[in-house]
């Protein structure tokens, strides 16, 4: 008996020690899974703003872009040259601008060693002409696009969508925006000076190991990839000298997996003005506007002459439990850019009271409804494959889409093709955030919303759109589907890869 209670002593003893061990583990874990940036820093950087690119315009009045995606160096720190990659540069890409009823067309060339392709986030086109994981550019290879310009002004952009790679590819820095102007949105009295009183931010998170950029996901970040400090334009610890009363931001989250919610420290209100797709009806105050990946937001801020402000990101309690906020990102706060306001600031004409009519549809006129279960494993119980079509829709109807998250951590949901209207989140009404023309929506866990989306065109049987958590480690994992838009009466054919041979290829012969 002796015996026995020195053995259960020994047990009970080793026990204990696992057991604190392992609560200490947890506990050291917990209390270093936050991260904040919020005044650790001078912002001393001047704001890099991406150039406009350059194009000509043929006989027939195609504009026409050339991009090269290439592998390169970029010093984010002075004398610390990183490996990184770009468009026609080291690092992100230049932005492409055109207008309503313009023909465009893109010259890309594949300078990588590997495959890649470009995808044109939120803008409606063919769907040969999408940059989809079907339209792969292969090494040396060349890829043609063209399509005719049609739907809204809208800050878009564009950037890499091989299936089970696009998270490396855009955190090697696979990204650029594309603007879209229209007559009505020049008639508005809205800041509209690239770089001058409208400003592009693309926010992205990073993470450096030595000179290089990590990319590894962290014990239990379920989400992908989560950096402890952010840049905006490839800037580390930016700022923006700005000489007028209101200044324009076009907000991108162009990070793989982290969401932000914008706003000022001293809570200041801010006019958001536009969503994914275009203007809202009117602008809509507010004090924080929360983008997750692949999301965008046009807010303008009103300056005080002399002032130096930061644009923040603050913790989310809409993001989750406390396990979510901790280890998905959603208690993180960073500080990201700083706006530093001249001593005298050029008058700004007020913003407008109605911004015009959405083209997003309200769904009323819906022929039917279709369902989107979002799970790691996949969505509707599915995981990607490339040549299964998921759903088949025919071309001039409008649908109601009902896509839900119950899978205990954030999603969000991305439609290739398509602006679509929120009309529902939880039953209700939408927020404010969410009344513009969207591509893509943020669903914590617990969440449901019906989206109204009209197919347009053209029909094509035989190429699919995606749609998607852009979420890209989510994505790359299989959380990924395919539609095909077809004329009623036709049906969807198996779908095959259209890869960018080597060498220059004729322009239209992909198109």
């Amino acid at each position: 008996m002796s015996r026995f209670k020195r053995v259960l002593i020994i047990v009970g003893s080793v026990v204990t020690v696992v057991a604190m061990a392992v609560g200490g583990l947890f506990a050291w874990l917990w209390t270093g899974a936050d991260v904040s940036t919020v005044g650790k820093a001078s912002f001393d950087n001047a704001l890099a703003i991406p150039p406009l690119a350059e194009s000509t315009v043929d006989k027939d009045g195609t504009r026409v872009f050339d991009l090269r995606m290439r592998a390169g160096e970029t010093e984010f720190n002075a004398g610390r040259k990183t490996p990184t990659w770009g468009f026609n540069g080291s690092y992100l890409g230049p932005t492409l601008r055109a207008a309503r009823g313009e023909k465009v067309r893109v010259r890309i060339a594949n300078g990588l060693d590997e495959a890649s392709s470009v995808h044109w986030h939120g803008m409606h086109l063919p769907a040969r002409m999408d940059g989809g994981p079907h339209q792969m550019i292969a090494p040396g290879g060349t890829w043609t696009p063209h399509w005719k310009v049609d739907q809204p002004a809208a800050t878009l952009w564009y950037h890499p969508h091989p299936h089970g790679a696009t998270e490396q590819h855009v955190r090697r820095g696979l990204a650029g925006l594309f603007i879209l102007d229209d007559d009505k949105s020049r008639d508005l009295a809205l800041p509209e000076r690239y770089g001058v009183d409208d400003l592009p931010v693309i926010v992205q998170d990073v993470r450096f190991d030595g000179v290089k950029l990590a990319g590894g996901h962290k014990i239990m970040q379920n989400v992908g990839f989560l950096g402890d400090q952010t840049m905006v334009n490839g800037t580390l610890r930016p700022y923006k000298e700005v000489g007028d009363e209101l200044i324009r931001v076009r907000l991108l989250n162009a990070s793989t997996a982290r969401t932000y919610a914008f706003g000022f420290p001293d809570g200041r209100a801010f006019s958001l003005i536009a969503t994914d797709g275009g203007l809202l009806e009117r602008p809509e105050s507010m004090d924080r506007v929360q983008l997750s990946p692949g999301e965008r937001a046009e807010i303008v801020v009103r300056m005080r002459a002399g002032e130096r402000v930061m644009l923040r990101s603050f913790p989310q309690d809409n993001y989750g439990d406390a396990w979510n906020r901790r280890f998905g990102g959603g208690d993180d706060s960073f500080d990201v850019l700083e706006l530093r306001a001249a001593g005298e600031l050029r008058p700004s004409p007020a913003i407008p009271a109605a911004l015009g009519e959405l083209e997003a549809p309200d769904g009323k006129d819906a022929v039917r409804g279709r369902y989107f279960d979002l799970k790691r494993s996949g969505i509707n119980g599915r995981s990607m494959v490339m040549d299964r079509v998921d759903e088949t829709v025919t071309r001039g109807t409008t649908e109601v889409w009902t896509v839900r998250n119950s899978n205990g951590m954030p999603h969000n949901f991305h439609v290739h093709d398509v602006q679509f209207r929120v009309s529902e989140v939880n039953g209700e009404a939408p927020p404010a955030a969410l009344r513009g023309p969207k591509d893509t929506v943020f669903l914590p866990n617990g969440t449901t919303m019906k989206l109204a989306l009209r197919f347009t065109g053209p029909a094509d049987p035989d190429t699919p759109y995606m749609y998607h958590c852009h979420l890209l480690y989510h994505e790359d994992e299989g959380m990924m589907g395919q539609f095909v838009v077809v004329d009623k009466g036709q049906r969807a054919h198996a779908p095959s890869q259209q890869t960018g041979r080597s060498g220059h290829e004729h322009e239209h012969e992909h198109g």
